[in-house]
């Protein structure tokens, strides 16, 4: 008969010593320590004012339920996520988008914590604002109401106020001519302590309107022979309004061949001349009436100017004061 005996497979307590020195030298052993911070989440104390992360599991039209990684879930209506009346929950968050949040209620009778994003979002709003501020960002807004003297709108969630005398390039008689459009601003004054928020949209657009100039003036050709109408008179030359509704300078020294004290001599406001384009530099028109002029040409009407801004016609009595 043969007898086998029991061999003893277990290490003994100096191999054990061993194998877990290696594996705490080799960074494969777990120990406790690996597994606290899981362990004390779902234990830690929560208090009203609290900011915590999470992660949307689930968006509905009037909420968000978050995992918080802890015993109770976390739940954010959407009135407590943004200011903005029109935010859409669903098209906006979605299953996974990780969520900060101020804790508002460690229960609200059903065993989750109420979060707002408000406060939070509030926060970043005005950092985002300051930058705006700081930086000249152009945003377009929509204007939602018309208040004394101005209009209210949105950016960032944050309402915002547009004075009449900065809503657009020129001065807007009728404010309700803007309700419910979109216009660009930049953002002039951000408060966030005093919750002021103040918006301009007549740099964007007087920027636009230089641009649009811009374009215009590079399409006319110097040599190009115009009409257009004296819009103003000036002690050193008139302003010409031109058929392309763009304005441009006509010197006093381009006007005659000969030489006159004042623009009013030969011109008046309203009265339709004939010019030509001597320069676009610098982004300006000059004009010249007497480009066109040649020996040929008859002298051209001369009126009888008064400083007070009226013109009359004096041909006679003007020429015996005139020096050829």
């Amino acid at each position: 008969m043969i007898i086998i005996e029991d061999i003893n497979i277990e290490p003994d307590e100096e191999e054990r010593r061993a194998i877990m020195s290696e594996e705490l030298n080799n960074g494969t052993m777990e120990t406790m320590d690996d597994y606290a911070k899981e362990l004390e989440e779902p234990f830690k104390r929560v208090r009203e004012g609290d900011t915590l992360t999470g992660t949307v599991v689930n968006v509905s039209e009037d909420q968000i339920m978050v995992d918080l990684k802890y015993y109770a879930g976390g739940i954010i209506k959407k009135e407590d996520f943004s200011n903005d009346p029109d935010f859409n929950l669903m098209e906006s968050i979605h299953a996974g988008d990780e969520i900060t949040a101020t804790v508002v209620s460690t229960d609200d009778g059903e065993g989750n914590i109420v979060l707002s994003r408000k406060e939070a979002n509030d926060q970043m709003a005005w950092e985002k604002l300051t930058r705006m501020l700081e930086e000249r960002t152009v945003v377009s807004v929509k204007i939602e109401d018309v208040v004394n003297s101005g209009v209210v709108t949105q950016l960032e969630g944050i309402r915002a106020f547009i004075p009449a005398s900065k809503l657009a390039a020129e001065y807007v008689e009728d404010l309700n001519d803007y309700k419910g459009k979109t216009i660009d601003v930049t953002v002039i004054t951000a408060e966030p302590d005093n919750n002021r928020l103040v918006l301009s949209g007549r740099e964007p657009a007087r920027q636009k309107l230089m641009e649009e100039k811009s374009k215009k003036i590079a399409r006319c050709e110097v040599g190009a022979v115009m009409e257009g109408t004296v819009d103003s008179l000036k002690p050193y030359g008139a302003f010409i309004n031109l058929d392309n509704g763009l304005s441009g300078l006509l010197h006093i020294s381009q006007i005659s061949t000969q030489r006159i004290k004042h623009p009013g001599v030969v011109l008046k406001e309203g009265q339709t001349v004939k010019v030509k384009i001597i320069s676009t530099d610098n982004n300006k028109i000059s004009l010249s009436m007497k480009a066109l002029l040649d020996n040929d040409t008859p002298d051209e009407e001369v009126f009888d100017y008064k400083e007070s801004g009226t013109a009359s016609t004096g041909l006679g009595d003007l020429l015996k004061g005139l020096k050829f």
